[in-house]
């Protein structure tokens, strides 16, 4: 290999840092093309399951909130086949091809091949779970990658930045190519023809972001970028797992930071409860809609800007600021509603209505710095095992954050459904844009809307104070772990 492609160094700190060029970090981002392709088929498996295979939409329920618990499970034992797969064409290729692949084969049965075949919940169930495999082995892959690629504090945000700018456009350009453009096409309807054609429309999709994302890392899918910091070399063991949650600082602190944080926003983010702000209280239920686009840019451009502050001053400190500033502008917001009539933010171009859009925008680009963090802190929390252990095992450590992160937020839906019904939508009943708006709904929303995301940033903040990875720590870890696989390497 020439030595123009091969992974650049920089020294800074006294440590000599790997570094990705920005063409391999923009090509290994593509992987949100897999992911959120995907995300936009499976949000389309209650209409499958109905149209396809005579299933009740609760039942169709049940079968996905018992495979994500599946999924969570299944996220750490995959662990041991990542770290035994070892082939000629590297390890990273070989599973994010062979998981898509598996993922692929089981949405195209689920949505076309096995569809209005007079199947029931058996093959329905079975083809969930089988898909469910296939992308726990891609996307527990994928979260490994930006530890691999860079150890550089001031680039991996940057990894964060262009992931978290395709996790947002993906689904948004999806979504217009499959509401404005399909749909209509098989008359406005959601039929069996449409859910063919938009299982091969996302799946072909995320066939292109896979071959794209193993051009990006093809540099690093090479065995010397998995080795540890101990001349012993062993195959990972349950024991392993244990001692990651048991004695790994930082995961227990990302955990607890990360875990809390998803729930509340997972909760509010839930049909039900934008039904309840928007239809019921504020009146107009196309307003998020609007704020989602007129948002997405300027988070993005304000990403990239928090992107070289974390950089600068550390993943750890990057979190804490901007969640104490998430933190402040959901108080100010829960304020705002309280003060006035949140009718008067559904009138166009009203002064209510230009102050809830400024906030929103805001605490969205304030949420885009923490997500951009949060990439970087996992990969620096990988490090971290590796100098506290000697073993680098990337998806031990992110498979068992995934594991607790997958039980937790399951129990969203569930959340915002009960706390619905405390309000009267019982037997039945749905909330509905024309229902009038009263007292408990108006706290309920406010509660669930701004006081759980208030409480999980409250639980990040105390859970940081006991973090050891600061900015200095971070560059005494990569100190240590060079300086042990030199030390590997005179004695080899």
């Amino acid at each position: 290999m020439s030595r123009k492609n091969k992974p650049t160094q920089s020294e800074i700190d006294g440590v000599q840092y790997r570094r990705a060029k920005l063409w391999q970090i923009i090509l290994q981002s593509c992987n949100a093309l897999v992911g959120m392709s995907v995300y936009s088929l499976i949000g389309l498996a209650s209409y499958s399951g109905a149209i396809g295979y005579g299933m009740a939409l609760a039942t169709v329920g049940v079968v996905i909130a018992v495979s994500r618990i599946l999924d969570g499970i299944t996220d750490p034992l995959l662990a041991f086949v990542y770290d035994r797969v070892n082939t000629r064409w590297g390890k990273l290729r070989v599973l994010m091809i062979g998981g898509f692949l598996v993922e692929a084969i089981a949405l195209l049965c689920m949505f076309n091949f096995m569809s209005s075949k007079g199947f029931g919940i058996v093959v329905f169930s079975v083809l969930y779970v089988i898909y469910v495999i296939g992308y726990t082995i891609t996307n527990m892959t994928a979260q490994t990658l930006p530890a691999i690629m860079t150890n550089d504090p001031k680039q991996r945000p940057t990894i964060g930045v262009w992931t978290t700018a395709f996790n947002y456009l993906v689904p948004m350009a999806l979504s217009m190519v499959l509401n404005t453009v399909l749909l209509p096409m098989f008359g406005g309807e959601y039929n069996q023809s449409f859910l063919s054609a938009a299982a091969w429309v996302c799946i072909g999709m995320g066939a292109v972001g896979t071959i794209l994302v193993c051009i990006g890392i093809s540099e690093f899918d090479k065995p010397k970028y998995f080795e540890g910091t101990s001349a012993t070399k062993e195959h990972l063991k349950l024991k392993d797992m244990v001692d990651v949650l048991a004695h790994n600082r930082p995961l227990q602190c990302y955990i607890a930071s990360n875990a809390s944080d998803k729930i509340a926003q997972q909760t509010a983010t839930q049909a039900v409860i934008g039904t309840l702000l928007n239809g019921i209280l504020i009146g107009n239920i196309g307003l998020a809609t609007i704020l989602t686009v007129i948002s997405m840019l300027p988070s993005i451009i304000f990403a990239i800007i928090g992107a070289k502050y974390v950089g600068r001053v550390g993943s750890k400190k990057g979190i804490v600021t901007w969640t104490f500033v998430s933190l402040c502008i959901s108080v100010v917001t829960f304020i705002f509603f309280v003060v006035i009539d949140p009718k008067r933010i559904g009138v166009m171009m009203s002064m209510e209505m230009i102050l809830y859009v400024l906030l929103t925008l805001a605490q969205n680009a304030s949420n885009m710095v923490i997500t951009t963090a949060n990439t970087s802190f996992m990969a620096d929390t990988i490090d971290f095992e590796l100098d506290r252990s000697g073993k680098y095992i990337p998806a031990v450590v992110s498979g068992t954050y995934s594991l607790i992160d997958k039980i937790i937020t399951s129990f969203s839906a569930i959340i915002a459904t009960g706390a619905v019904a405390l309000v009267g939508y019982t037997h039945g009943a749905v909330p509905q844009p024309t229902d009038p708006s009263t007292p408990a709904i108006f706290w309920l929303t406010m509660a669930i809307k701004f006081g759980l995301p208030i409480i999980g940033w409250a639980i990040t903040l105390f859970a940081m104070k006991f973090c050891p990875l600061s900015k200095e720590e971070m560059v005494n870890v990569q100190k240590r772990i060079a300086d042990k696989k030199a030390e590997i390497a005179n004695n080899s």
